[in-house]
């Protein structure tokens, strides 16, 4: 059986409304507001937010000297498509 993780308490200033809307979700699902507020957060982090990091860490690689230069990856591009072309022809002709 797994651990459970590691809960650390926040505390952050919230609009009004979005409270009372956390709370009649809260209510309607027969849960706390807090179980509703972390599962929002944790479908924030698996869709936006993981664009988010995914560009960071894209960040950090160029940083690293990682990446790849942009005329290489055209050059093999050109070369794909030329190939892909002259199959074709091949195969037409």
């Amino acid at each position: 059986m797994t651990e459970p993780a590691a809960k650390t308490q926040i505390s952050l200033r919230v609009p009004a409304d979005l409270v009372e809307a956390f709370d009649a979700i809260a209510k309607g699902m027969e849960r706390d507001r807090s179980w509703v507020m972390l599962r929002a957060l944790k479908q924030y982090l698996e869709t936006e937010g993981a664009d988010v990091l995914r560009e960071l860490e894209g960040i950090a690689a160029l940083d690293r000297g990682e990446g790849v230069d942009f005329d290489q990856v055209m050059d093999e591009a050109d070369a794909i498509i030329a190939e892909a072309m002259a199959r074709q022809t091949r195969k037409a002709g």
